[in-house]
């Protein structure tokens, strides 16, 4: 398992050796090369975003965003051991989120008007991908004000359609994709169910995205025009549930204000309703749980409020018990802290 640090002199990934029992082993610190970085008005959540450090398995790789300079970090990945391989433009200011399918890889800029830039993945590492670079045209600062900076961007599973999601501009924008992975035409902007959407995962129908305005996770189809059906919409009653993990057939969201984590249940239909156990609350970790990731059966929390990852198993019944602990990680101050967790 991998943490992202992000601090602005020099960031940097924390590695773990996972156990068997889901226990976590300090497995050295690998720096990126670049500096993290701290949106405007952060708090605990610096970067604002999900997927700002992602694990590609069929290539051996990790990636990491360097907000703080602009630039992308490839390390191979052996392992819990990390080599740096490249350090590459984003093509934009401040990324914050990075999506990958198959040898397509998306950067999300969170920086001025936000953009979006494509790359190859390469033997040698990510070359920019020609004429794959999108201006999202939201006029915002550089580095971003946190609540107004894109959250995630997202490749569907079919490489038909990219995925940005805006937070306070309150909209989803799809981006069709050509079988080369260059978006194609103007982008298509739907309204989100409800405001400020953050983080989202893909399903059968489409995706599932996180609300922050009302602690809602609202599952939409995502149609062959790019267009968004909101089929389905709950809210969990806790604040400001922004992130959002699949594990053992459920939805896990993080909820910063109430520090606790929730579960979903999504039906064949395509129902997204509270797991039934606790009115949904699947866990109390205390102080802002921010990013998470799955591995092996078990969902691991960022904490940088209190500096600390913590791992759980999930029951089949949605409800998870905490099995391992790991302290000592920088606590966020003034908006700076550690941000982005991957697993392989």
């Amino acid at each position: 398992m991998f943490v992202q640090l992000n601090a602005p002199g020099g960031n940097s990934v924390q590695a773990y050796q996972r156990a068997g029992n889901g226990t976590l082993t300090p497995a050295g610190r690998y720096p990126t090369g670049g500096r993290g970085g701290t949106a405007l008005q952060a708090t605990v959540d610096p970067l604002a975003s999900q997927g700002s450090l992602v694990h590609d398995a069929p290539h051996h790789r990790l990636y990491a965003v360097n907000a703080g300079s602009d630039t992308l970090t490839v390390f191979d990945v052996d392992g819990a051991r990390l080599t740096r391989r490249q350090v590459v433009g984003s093509g934009g200011g401040f990324p914050v989120s990075v999506a990958v399918r198959g040898d397509l890889l998306y950067a999300l800029n969170a920086g001025g008007d936000g953009s979006v830039q494509g790359f190859r993945i390469t033997r040698t590492g990510l070359a920019p991908l020609s004429y794959a670079h999108r201006s999202l045209r939201l006029g915002n600062t550089n580095p971003p004000v946190f609540i107004s900076a894109p959250a995630q961007v997202g490749i569907s599973p079919d490489a038909r359609h990219l995925v940005v999601t805006t937070k306070n501009h309150n909209t989803i924008d799809v981006f069709a994709l050509d079988r080369d992975g260059r978006p194609q035409g103007d982008v298509v902007v739907s309204a989100s169910a409800t405001p400020v959407p953050f983080a989202f995962d893909f399903t059968r129908q489409g995706i599932v995205v996180t609300e922050v305005g009302t602690s809602a996770v609202t599952h939409y189809r995502l149609r062959s025009n790019g267009t968004l059906r909101a089929l389905s919409s709950v809210s969990d009653g806790q604040v400001a549930l922004c992130w959002i993990q699949a594990l053992a057939g459920r939805l896990y969201g993080a909820n910063a204000g109430s520090g606790n984590v929730s579960a979903f249940d999504l039906s064949a239909a395509g129902r997204v309703t509270l797991s039934p156990r606790n009115g949904g609350v699947a866990a109390r970790p205390g102080g802002a749980p921010i990013d998470m990731t799955a591995s092996g059966g078990y969902l691991y929390v960022q904490n940088p409020g209190t500096g600390r990852i913590d791992g759980y198993r999930a029951a089949t019944d949605g409800s998870l018990t905490l099995v391992a602990t790991v302290t000592g990680l920088p606590v966020a101050s003034h908006g700076v802290g550690m941000e982005g967790i991957a697993a392989s």
